[in-house]
């Protein structure tokens, strides 16, 4: 059984197959699948952003598909940038970049008071048109600095510290963090989902 995975990120493609390993699918990214284009994400949530990116990939290939969104709602910024996290600083602009626009958005702000919660909904779409929805939250903290190198396409993997670890995203490895990340929390439930469908 094939799967589109509606996404070209390649951090996100790397996170989303393990999570998914060892089930008798095979998931296809939309450049192993063959797709051009991509999805509008015009939605006003990330379950909406989420279904788009979804349905445009079965639409094309009449297959099952899945996709997530990701928000980051930083408390100090009344929730900013939320489901914009990808291009709340501006479009076209490189991870780095993104990095740098949020770290200056926060100069001010207490280590205290720099708390905020990553959010990921998973959408699984059929290839009949139904939608099923999945969603993960991970709180923690923005850190002053980096601590590590960005992931690609992740540019707060380098600043985001979960509550309870001592780690920045980027400093895990892909098990480490889909054991407790909220893309990890919301893929079990798709794992979940397609292993009751092949059963």
């Amino acid at each position: 059984m094939e799967i589109i995975l509606s996404t070209r990120n390649r951090s996100k493609i790397d996170q989303i197959k393990a999570l998914l390993n060892g089930l008798d699918i095979q998931v296809l990214s939309l450049d192993e699948a063959g797709i051009e284009g991509e999805a509008v994400e015009d939605g006003a949530t990330l379950e909406e952003n989420a279904f788009k990116k979804a349905s445009f990939a079965s639409k094309q290939t009449g297959k099952w598909a899945i996709a997530d969104d990701t928000g980051l709602f930083i408390d100090a910024l009344d929730g900013k940038p939320g489901i914009h996290a990808a291009r709340w600083a501006g479009d076209d602009l490189t991870t780095g970049q993104i990095r740098d626009f949020t770290l200056a958005q926060l100069k001010d702000v207490k280590e205290e008071n720099r708390t905020a919660t990553f959010t990921t909904v998973a959408v699984i779409v059929a290839p009949t048109g139904e939608k099923t929805v999945f969603s993960g939250s991970v709180k923690g903290k923005i850190l002053s600095a980096p601590r590590a190198e960005c992931q690609p396409n992740m540019p707060y993997s380098a600043l985001f510290i979960p509550d309870g670890q001592s780690k920045v995203w980027a400093e895990m490895d892909v098990n480490e963090e889909n054991r407790i990340s909220h893309r990890g929390q919301a893929f079990r439930q798709v794992r979940d989902f397609f292993q009751s469908v092949l059963s």
